[in-house]
C-alpha cells in the first residue's frame, strides 16, 4: 500500500475507486436511513474545487490498484483564513482498517499543511464513532458541538399551505442557480451577516462575500452536477431592494430525495419580524412545487444557536445525530 496524490484530472476509474471507499465507509459507520453519497457528488468534488480555496487529494493505493483510503483538504484562499484549512474528508475502507492507513493519510495531509504554512486545521466529525476516536488520538479537540436535523416534508406542519404574510415593505423572491444580477450585491451583503453565527473555538473567520463570490459559489455547485435553490425576503421600502433574509437548499444530485439545507440568515436590522421562519417556509413551498421528488431536508445547527433551533422546531425538524467541528493546531 502506498500514499499518493490523486491524479489530476482524475480518470473515471480513479473516481470510481474513490467513490467505493467513501460509500463503503458511510454505509459502515452511519445509520442506514442516512443516504450515502452518490457518484455525481463524488466526481464533482474531485473535479471542481471549492470556492473557498484550493483542494488537495491523497489516496492510499492497495497492491491490486484499488484504494484503501482517501483524504481531501481545502487550503482556504481568502485573506483572513490563509493560516488554516479544512479537512473535508478522511475515509478508510472498512476492509483496510486497523492497518495504519488513516494515520498515513493524515501524515500526507499534515505535510501539505506545513508546506503551505498552515497553523491549524478543522474538520466535521460524527460523534461517538470511529472518526471521533481517530481525531482524539491525533490531537484534535471538539471546538463546536452541532447536530444534524432532518425535516420530513410529508410530516412537516402545513407543508403545502400558503406562505406566511410578510410585514409591509417586504416581498418574497426565489431562484434556481446563480443569483439574478439585480439582487447580486444585496445577496452578497446578506451573506456577510453570517459574521455573528456561532463558531465556538473554531480558528476560522467567516469569508467576506461580494457579488462575484456568491455567483462563483453557485457555479461550483452546478459544475459539480448539483442544483442550488435560493429563497429570499426582499426589503423594498427604501427604493432599492435589499435582501433582509435568505435560505439556500442544495441537491448534490438532481435525483436526490434528501436536500441539504445550507445557510439561513436574517440580516440584523430585520430581525424580530419572523423572517427566518417565513423564508424557510417559502422555500418549502418552492420545493413542493418545483422538486416534488424531494422527501426531506437535512441541515446542521450549532447547539448554541437558539434562534435557528427554535425556527427549525416550528417547521418540524427533528434531531438526527450529533456531530462537531474538531480542530488541531499545528
Amino acid at each position: 500500500m502506498t500514499i499518493a496524490p490523486l491524479p489530476t484530472p482524475p480518470s473515471d476509474s480513479a473516481v470510481d475507486a474513490w467513490h467505493t471507499v467513501v460509500r463503503a465507509a458511510h454505509l459502515h459507520d452511519l445509520p442506514g436511513h442516512v443516504p450515502p453519497p452518490g457518484r455525481v457528488e463524488t466526481e464533482g468534488k474531485l473535479r471542481t474545487s471549492s470556492v473557498n480555496g484550493r483542494t488537495v487529494h491523497h489516496v492510499a493505493v492497495a497492491a491490486d490498484g484499488s484504494y484503501d483510503g482517501v483524504a481531501s483538504v481545502v487550503l482556504f484562499g481568502d485573506g483572513n483564513n490563509q493560516h488554516t484549512a479544512f479537512l473535508d474528508q478522511l475515509a478508510v475502507h472498512p476492509r483496510a482498517r486497523r492497518r495504519g492507513v488513516g494515520t498515513l493519510l493524515w501524515a500526507a495531509v499534515r505535510d501539505d499543511l506545513a508546506a503551505d504554512g498552515r497553523t491549524s486545521v478543522s474538520t466535521m466529525i460524527e460523534l461517538d464513532g470511529p472518526g471521533e476516536r481517530f481525531a482524539s488520538r491525533h490531537g484534535f479537540d471538539n471546538a463546536l458541538r452541532m447536530a444534524w436535523y432532518v425535516q420530513k416534508l410529508e410530516d412537516a406542519p402545513d407543508a403545502h399551505a400558503v406562505r406566511p404574510t410578510l410585514p409591509d415593505g417586504y416581498a418574497y423572491a426565489h431562484w434556481t442557480g446563480v443569483v439574478p444580477d439585480g439582487l447580486a450585491d444585496a445577496f452578497a451583503g446578506a451573506h456577510n451577516a453570517m459574521e455573528d453565527a456561532p463558531m465556538g473555538d473554531v480558528d476560522q473567520s467567516v469569508p467576506k462575500w461580494d457579488a462575484a463570490r456568491v455567483r462563483a459559489a453557485a457555479r461550483v455547485i452546478e459544475d459539480r452536477g448539483g442544483v442550488i435553490l435560493s429563497a429570499a425576503v426582499v426589503h423594498t421600502a427604501d427604493g432599492a431592494d435589499t435582501v433582509a433574509a435568505y435560505t439556500e437548499l442544495v441537491l448534490r444530485d438532481p435525483s436526490d430525495v434528501r436536500a441539504m439545507q445550507y445557510d439561513t440568515v436574517v440580516v440584523p436590522a430585520h430581525r424580530g419580524r419572523g423572517l427566518g421562519l417565513a423564508v424557510k417556509r417559502h422555500m418549502m413551498g418552492v420545493v413542493a412545487t418545483e422538486w416534488p421528488a424531494v422527501r426531506e431536508t437535512a441541515t446542521t445547527v450549532a447547539d448554541d444557536n437558539g434562534p435557528m433551533l427554535k425556527v427549525n422546531e416550528q417547521l418540524g425538524y427533528r434531531r438526527e445525530r450529533e456531530i462537531a467541528y474538531f480542530q488541531t493546531k499545528l
